[in-house]
């Protein structure tokens, strides 16, 4: 019975993983088929629509699924997306941004309102805590693409204006509007990167310990399930020490 136990749980596991890998094509769907709707469907001619296809390939999304999505956006049911923002506050005052794709805003507002109240948190006005964020292109690279230095100097010479490296990778910086161009000028100077996208950069982080970095975690892991949001952000830094017991 022991063995059947632990197949069972190897199975429970995969179908896990697989629901959470089918939630996040999904959502990079979801992205394509708005970029592509908004502008070209040609993704050489269309900025947005080249980075969310990025990311997509970033996830090894199948082609076909890709251009599904993009087909879809020119079909006439294609469902009307709106991009909402919302801000707030976590457990111990954490600062959270939320962005969602919805077709329903009272929907989308509703749920995300309930998960921050259930996590003893609450929600803000649109800029309550943005102001802390910088809004940001981040092109990133994995580690053995080259050292600091070389990185570095490729960033500088493609337009961007900041570069943070480590032995998990290189994480370049630039203005939101040279993302595209800094990411194709470092794709001639170091190849492919791993991703490009826009994102949210506290300009602070707050530290935190095991009981709020837990209910934290427990609430970016709601919204995240939530098939109307996109990405989840915050300004909370996890202590290697807190991280170990998690």
């Amino acid at each position: 019975m022991a063995g059947h136990s632990k197949w069972a749980n190897i199975q429970h596991r995969k179908g896990k993983q697989d629901a959470i890998r089918s939630k996040m094509f999904s959502k990079l769907a979801k992205e394509i088929t708005v970029a592509a709707k908004m502008g070209d469907p040609d993704p050489d001619k269309n900025p947005r629509l080249r980075l969310a296809v990025k990311a997509a390939k970033a996830q090894s999304m199948p082609k076909d699924v890709i251009d599904r999505a993009i087909k879809k956006s020119q079909m006439g049911d294609a469902a009307d997306y709106t991009e909402i923002r919302y801000e707030g506050y976590g457990p111990n005052g954490i600062a959270i941004i939320v962005e969602a794709l919805t077709d329903n805003l009272n929907r989308t507002a509703s749920n995300v309102r309930s998960y921050f109240t259930k996590a003893g948190g609450n929600l803000g006005q649109t800029g309550s805590v943005s102001h802390g964020f910088d809004r940001l292109g981040e092109i990133s690279y994995p580690a053995d693409v080259a050292d600091a230095d070389t990185v570095m100097m490729a960033a500088l010479e493609a337009g961007a204006d900041d570069v943070e490296s480590d032995e998990e990778g290189h994480w370049i910086y630039c203005q939101v509007e040279n993302l595209g161009e800094v990411a194709d000028a470092l794709e001639k100077a170091l190849g492919e990167s791993t991703e490009a996208k826009l994102i949210w950069k506290p300009q602070v982080s707050t530290e935190v310990d095991l009981e709020t970095a837990q209910k934290l975690m427990k609430l970016i892991d709601t919204l995240e399930e939530d098939d109307d949001v996109q990405t989840v952000t915050h300004n909370f830094d996890v202590p290697e020490d807190v991280a170990a017991q998690l």
